[in-house]
């Protein structure tokens, strides 16, 4: 007879909460608000501009993981141990920002998707793999847009 897989085991399977979802966004928007308005005092952040493109919460909504990046992308490295460094600043800023129990430990990662992209479209730019997907760089398969 087959076992039923436990409750815990299937959850984690399915992804983030809804709740996680929802707490994530509204971290993000209170993350971008302060960003753009505070003077942060760390010289990697100086006159840097950041996007906050994703934020991850624990099953406790206790800990955010906030992905981060530059504009251009240009020294990303200094900017997200930047914004580790005012991690604590930038959590009681948006302590007061947000309607939730607690206020997440914020922890800052650089967004590798945008270079993923990048390295997508230019393997999509190699003739041989335009030569194996068909498309002949006029438009799909071969034909003129």
């Amino acid at each position: 007879m087959k076992s039923r897989p436990s409750k815990k085991g299937h959850a984690s399977d399915a992804g983030p909460s809804q709740r996680q979802l929802r707490a994530g966004e509204l971290i993000r928007h209170a993350l971008a608000a302060v960003l753009r308005e505070a003077e942060l005092q760390d010289p990697a952040l100086a006159k840097t501009s950041v996007t906050i493109t994703e934020v991850r919460m624990s099953p406790d909504l206790r800990h955010a993981t906030c992905f981060a990046e530059p504009l251009g992308g240009g020294h990303a490295p200094e900017v997200i141990d930047g914004l580790n460094r005012v991690a604590k600043f930038l959590r009681g800023r948006i302590g007061r920002e947000i309607d939730l129990k607690f206020t997440p430990d914020l922890k800052f990662r650089h967004d590798e998707s945008f270079n993923a992209a990048a390295r997508m479209n230019s393997l999509f730019d190699n003739p041989l793999v335009r030569r194996d997907t068909g498309r002949t760089g006029h438009g799909e398969h071969g034909d003129e847009e």
